[in-house]
């Protein structure tokens, strides 16, 4: 027999490979961060000697999920600008109160209230986008959380850099830093191309090849946009950054609400990787993203919240009920994005967005234990017929009971082990009574 550091044994695994399938009265087998076998429980004494053993007869186990895009020190800005349209929102409230009140502390703060959040709704991995990306990066190393850090680039200046190149200078710092890291990768983030001007997506666009680093970029997120880059450029954003070597199999286009056929064929062509930020898109009033053409024409398709400022939550199991309500609708099909579809969006899907597929984002032997347990015994889950489909319709992310990643705890029994709430709870009164008092 192998000794072994821990098994789980749960009433159902959804392991998402291989796809549409369910595991009844199944164990999970893990040692030294790994996952070194899947079988019936049945079986699992036979085979292993465990250091230690967790029953959950009344889980579901399934892959951690991945928040594929946010700006998770904005946490602090939740419902702080509601009831806006996205130009408005951007200039009347957040970037005056950015402009404002953030620094590194904000950003700490920001961070650890935002991972705590997540982890409690069933996120193990996440990808960020915001100022101060190296306190992110030590409050996700200090939480030990898996994440992707895409370092913001702009034209114009923050309170973190001056300009491109200082944005960029500083990354790329930031990359070094982190490089020997197995939990955080550092990407590209050019903001959006009404914010990066050619000559700065000219330059990122060799750097990111020459270190094979992702680029996650807002992109077509509203009628607007798509409006001024036609007078501007005389082209959609998607085909100018084609033009400008930014499109490659390690771009993420987060939002594409505004997709014809040109931008489904370039997208397919190049490779490229779509986040849907269905619940921020609505909020905003930005339009719908096309998921079911995408996913029919064979683009990968992530799911992300967004920031609380324009979501108000980071719960991804939240955000996989409207993604999958909101595909129907669009398509016309009440068969459109069914539940064994949803949960790779924010699983598989999502780690291959992020180039971790390899390593995370389904439970096959030889992955990294990136596992969360859900409790489905209660009121509101009863009669549970489909474990896939009560996990996408029946609002799961205040029943995550546990997680893991690379087979450490994250939270056990609802309780945080690598995040103190009660700090947490008293650093967050303190920024709320600093910007009410200002608004």
């Amino acid at each position: 027999m192998q000794t072994i550091d821990l098994v789980i044994e749960a009433n159902w695994v959804i392991p998402v490979v291989p796809a549409n399938t369910v595991l009844k009265d199944h164990a999970i087998a893990i040692n030294q961060g790994k996952i070194v076998a899947l079988t019936p429980s049945a079986e699992i004494n036979s085979r292993f000697q465990a250091k230690q053993r967790l029953l959950l007869d009344k889980h579901i186990l399934m892959p951690g999920l991945i928040n594929a895009h946010g700006h998770i020190a904005m946490s602090l800005l939740r419902g702080y600008g509601d009831d806006l349209p996205l130009q408005r929102w951007l200039e009347e409230c957040i970037w005056p109160a950015e402009t404002k009140y953030v620094d590194e502390q904000f950003v700490e703060v920001g961070a650890e209230l935002a991972i705590a959040e997540m982890i409690r709704s069933g996120a193990t991995c996440f990808s960020d986008m915001y100022f101060f990306p190296n306190q992110t990066a030590k409050v996700a190393r200090q939480s030990q959380i898996r994440c992707q850090i895409a370092f913001p680039v702009l034209e114009f200046p923050s309170s973190w850099a001056a300009d491109a190149d200082s944005y960029i200078s500083k990354g790329l710092a930031l990359y070094d830093d982190y490089r020997a890291q197995p939990l955080i990768n550092i990407c590209f983030g050019p903001h959006a191309p009404y914010t990066v001007s050619d000559k700065t997506f000219k330059r990122i666009a060799p750097l990111a090849i020459e270190l094979q680093a992702g680029i996650q970029v807002h992109l077509h997120e509203t009628a607007n946009e798509i409006n001024q880059s036609m007078k501007d450029y005389g082209c959609r954003p998607l085909q100018r950054l084609a033009n400008l070597g930014i499109l490659t199999p390690q771009t993420q286009c987060v939002h594409m609400t505004q997709v014809n056929h040109e931008d489904i064929d370039l997208l397919t062509d190049n490779g490229c990787h779509v986040v849907h930020c269905p619940e921020s898109n609505l909020k905003l009033a930005s339009g719908f993203c096309p998921v079911t053409k995408l996913t029919d024409a064979g683009v990968n398709v992530a799911i992300g919240t967004d920031s609380c400022a324009s979501n108000n939550n980071l719960d991804l199991f939240g955000e996989l009920h409207t993604a999958s309500l909101l595909a129907k609708a669009v398509a016309e099909d009440a068969a459109a994005l069914n539940s064994h579809q949803t949960l790779a969006m924010a699983t598989i899907n999502g780690a291959r967005a992020l180039n971790i597929d390899e390593q995370v984002g389904s439970l096959e032997v030889g992955k990294a234990a990136d596992i969360i347990a859900i409790a489905v015994d209660d009121l509101e889950q009863t009669p549970l017929y489909d474990p896939a489909s009560a996990l996408v319709y029946t609002h799961n992310g205040h029943r995550v009971t546990h997680s893991w990643v690379q087979g450490k705890p994250l939270m056990s029994d609802r309780q945080l082990l690598t995040i103190n709430k009660e700090e947490i709870m008293l650093k967050v009164d303190f920024w709320q009574k600093k910007l009410r008092n200002k608004k």
